[in-house]
């Protein structure tokens, strides 16, 4: 080859560079949250179908790489993916050895960065920091604080680098709320810093040392609600938005709510903002439009155009080398759960939870009281609308049965106290009746809302109790609709006396609020209060029950009811048919 030739390819070569690194960079932001252990298209539970799945987001993921470069889509996970179906349990603590399904989903998936969920800190110690350990990839969380060092306990942000010569900035946060809900020992030597001035000082810090391009916020915290506090927000998405200049991007999740809006921040630049609910059936999309520019001989990228959505992937086929791969450990799962551990001589259902005594919440009951030999019992149910069959129950039906890995406590409560935890709840869930044709229940536009499906409330809080029998008069009052008869053994109830009660470990702690807002117990005086808690999760107790038993016929106590039936039970009919369509 000639000289010449030579010097005019490598010129070439030169300009063509020099072309592409002053072109304009299209990049894709995609964020998965509160997957909840929907890794496959497959219900472990019910033992069916599923339409959300992780399998069904790697189609689209590898359908956005194909079209647009590898290098310029970005993978983030927002938390809360180590809880919620059997998959889940079975690798956090029947196989705790094996790698955890959520890291190895995550990793073969090829995620650039992840944050942390409430659920996932729930799961103990011992099973999330092995999880960090095994991805390929940044955990974030900035106010995360390890207590003793007072930095944080894990990545506060990472910058992703790739091909394109971008940095990307994700900033990781997690709702500070942890506390309210989970005990000590589960996050011990951890501190959990409020949202919006761990925020302003990480931005600072990132600014200062990064000089990004992009700043993305992934924030396992809801947009606004949640519990208030004079110390933090649950739910702080909205404010981190509005009141921490610099993010380009918040992605959001924990309040399961799809959520896409673009919010002004202080300064008056537009921060899009999304949230993909829960369980993998909708992704948030991101695309951003930066142009090249050099200042001082450096160059850097200016945001020029940005858009947000979210993407329904309930309809996209599973990618099959994604199911292949994974198949071996989808079996291995199916086989532990579909062990038989004992029967039901009838079907009982959740739905029938909110309308009375139901066989679905006083079968818990009943075992929570023999469990613990307590005096009364509290359980709120935890799902909508699901139901366990007549004939043979399996492990995985205890995950309908028992939702969450809550262990079991007994508390000391004062009689009064007992009346007043009562009355918060059904202030939560009943509606003050004025008239026969009001709702009986405490109803919203919250169809769309994973967590309240229609209540104005979580119906997670809607506690009743076993051991004492009482009437919920509707046309009272908040605060004064529980009147307590007597105690269940026909032993008059007295409200200055102490009595021994079993609860979840979620609700011992705070969660709900309804032992410190409704009963008046001080937060730091609830630890005193416990004086038995499980080893072990409340659903293990429940199953080995169930396998003593082997044929049970679960049935509602009557030990309680809402009054004037003459108002109460068409009105329920109404509200069931509103809920159920039945």
């Amino acid at each position: 080859m000639k000289l010449s030739t030579i010097v005019l390819t490598i010129m070439l070569g030169l300009c063509s560079h020099a072309m592409a690194q002053n072109k304009d960079i299209t990049i894709k932001l995609v964020e998965t949250s509160d997957v909840h252990g929907s890794f496959f298209p497959y219900d472990f539970i019910n033992r069916s179908p599923k339409s959300g799945s992780m399998a069904r987001v790697y189609t689209f993921v590898q359908g956005l790489r194909k079209e647009y470069g590898k290098d310029n889509i970005y993978l983030l996970d927002n938390g809360d993916i180590l809880q919620g179906q059997p998959i889940s349990y079975y690798y956090n603590y029947i196989v705790p050895q094996k790698e955890n399904i959520a890291a190895s989903a995550l990793n073969y998936m090829g995620y650039d960065a992840a944050t942390v969920g409430n659920h996932d800190i729930e799961t103990g110690h011992s099973v999330y920091d092995k999880w960090f350990k095994e991805l390929h990839f940044p955990i974030l969380g900035a106010n995360i604080i390890n207590a003793r060092t007072n930095k944080p306990y894990i990545l506060p942000y990472t910058v992703i680098k790739k091909k394109n010569g971008l940095k990307v900035c994700v900033i990781g946060m997690l709702t500070p709320a942890i506390p309210n809900w989970l005990k000590e020992t589960i996050w011990s030597g951890l501190r959990f810093d409020e949202m919006v001035s761990c925020a302003k000082r990480t931005m600072e810090e990132v600014k200062k040392k990064e000089n990004p391009d992009v700043i993305v916020g992934l924030f396992h915290s809801g947009w606004n609600g949640g519990i208030k506090t004079p110390q933090y927000d649950e739910d702080a998405s909205q404010r981190v938005a509005q009141e921490v200049p610099g993010f380009d991007v918040i992605f959001f999740g924990h309040d399961h709510t799809p959520h896409n809006t673009i919010e002004k921040n202080i300064n008056g630049k537009d921060v899009i903002c999304l949230d993909p609910a829960n369980n993998a059936q909708k992704v948030a999309l991101t695309t951003l439009t930066l142009k090249p520019k050099t200042i001082k001989g450096k160059r850097s990228y200016v945001l020029t155009h940005a858009s947000g959505e979210l993407v329904d992937v309930r309809n996209i086929i599973p990618d099959k080398d994604f199911m292949q791969h994974f198949q071996p450990e989808i079996d291995s799962v199916k086989a532990w759960s579909e062990q038989v551990i004992g029967k039901f001589a009838n079907t009982i259902y959740t739905k029938d939870c909110f309308f009375g005594n139901s066989a679905f919440n006083d079968l818990i009951l009943d075992l929570e009281l023999k469990i613990t030999h307590a005096d009364i019992a509290f359980n709120a149910p935890l799902q909508f609308n699901s139901a366990i069959k007549a004939g043979n129950v399996t492990v995985a039906d205890m995950f309908s049965l028992y939702k969450y890995e809550n262990q079991l406590c007994v508390m000391r409560l004062t009689g009064e106290e007992v009346r007043k935890h009562l009355e918060m709840s059904y202030d939560l869930w009943v509606n003050t009746m004025k008239s026969p044709d009001d709702h009986l229940l405490l109803l919203a536009n919250t169809r769309d809302d994973a967590q309240r499906l229609g209540f104005k409330n979580f119906s997670f809080n809607f506690d009743s109790a076993a051991g004492i029998d009482y009437v919920v008069d509707v046309t009272k009052p908040d605060g004064e609709k529980v009147h307590i008869l007597r105690m269940s053994n026909g032993e008059p109830f007295d409200e200055h006396k102490w009595y021994t009660v079993a609860v979840n470990s979620y609700r011992a702690n705070g969660g709900g609020e309804l032992l410190t807002k409704g009963a008046g117990i001080a937060r730091d005086s609830l630890k005193n209060r416990i004086i038995w808690e499980s080893e072990k999760d409340q659903r293990h107790y429940l199953m080995e029950e169930i396998k003593k038993a082997g044929i049970m016929n679960p049935q509602p106590h009557n030990n309680w009811k809402f009054i004037p039936e003459a108002w109460t039970v068409p009105a329920a009919a109404r509200d069931r048919k509103i809920l159920f369509g039945e």
